[in-house]
């Protein structure tokens, strides 16, 4: 349940079309759902600005489904996202939940209307593409059109610097790199935007399965970046998300305080 719902039920209990005991029938759901296998919390909209997501490992497509179903049947505009979803998951929760939009392993629901922010998706190899995915598929559930640049490491570097008025205007940039992550340091060097940095699990022997590229952006002498974990594509774009989307929040109470002092 969003603030619009919220919005939309008092107006209902105001205008007469709804009565007050169907309202409290409403909101007893406000917190969470009990499906005996999940608590599906439908509070954290309201305060985070950002639905809970459905974690699709785990859980069978039955239950996937219906916590989508659930998610779906509480908001009537918020979107629904679920993540790392095998085939199975995928089939039972779209065939339950018409609407949705695949991308690999993510299924969104209800995407949020385009926002203005740009926000630039970069990465360093043709093999970060999925965990790019996870991180762009989320993004657009929550509005934000990622501009994505692909194949930009720095084994070629001349292949990023004809970007480099895009990431100067950039509100917020994703870089997502295996190997020893060296794309992050570059990207923080060149932009004073924020950079969240994704490594993955792409790279040789000494890689170590993302580790190496993980200690190489927590490392960075780039001052600033932030860094999520291993192939935590979701993760990064919820820390976008939050990134743009708390100055917003701000300025709206901000003004909502400068009103009511001067009523």
């Amino acid at each position: 349940m969003d603030e619009g719902t919220i919005r939309r039920l008092l107006q209902e209990v105001r205008d007469g079309a709804v009565s007050p005991d169907d309202a409290v029938a409403e909101l007893r759901h406000l917190p969470y759902t009990d499906l005996g296998f999940a608590r599906v919390d439908h509070h954290r909209h309201v305060r985070q600005g950002m639905g809970e997501a459905v974690y699709g490992p785990g859980k069978t497509p039955d239950q996937a489904a219906r916590i989508v179903a659930e998610l779906l049947a509480r908001s009537d505009t918020a979107s629904v996202v679920l993540t790392r979803a095998d085939a199975a998951q995928v089939a039972a929760a779209t065939d339950a939940n018409p609407g949705a939009t695949v991308c690999g392993t993510t299924v969104v629901w209800r995407p949020a209307p385009p926002r203005p922010e740009r926000v630039l998706l970069l990465t360093a190899g043709t093999a970060d593409l999925p965990v790019a995915d996870e991180c762009a598929a989320t993004l657009t559930a929550h509005g934000f059109v990622p501009r994505r640049l692909t194949d930009v490491g720095v084994a070629g570097i001349h292949r990023l610097l004809e970007h480099t008025n895009e990431l100067a205007d950039a509100h917020a940039v994703v870089v997502v790199a295996g190997m020893e992550g060296a794309l992050a340091s570059v990207i923080g060097g060149l932009t004073g935007a924020p950079v969240v940095a994704v490594p993955t699990s792409v790279g040789y022997g000494a890689g170590l399965q993302g580790v190496t590229a993980l200690l190489g952006m927590l490392a960075s002498c780039a001052a600033g970046i932030s860094v999520v974990g291993i192939d935590n594509g979701y993760g990064a774009a919820c820390a976008v998300t939050r990134l743009l989307l708390t100055p917003g929040r701000v300025r709206a109470a901000a003004d909502a305080e400068h009103q009511e002092l001067h009523r």
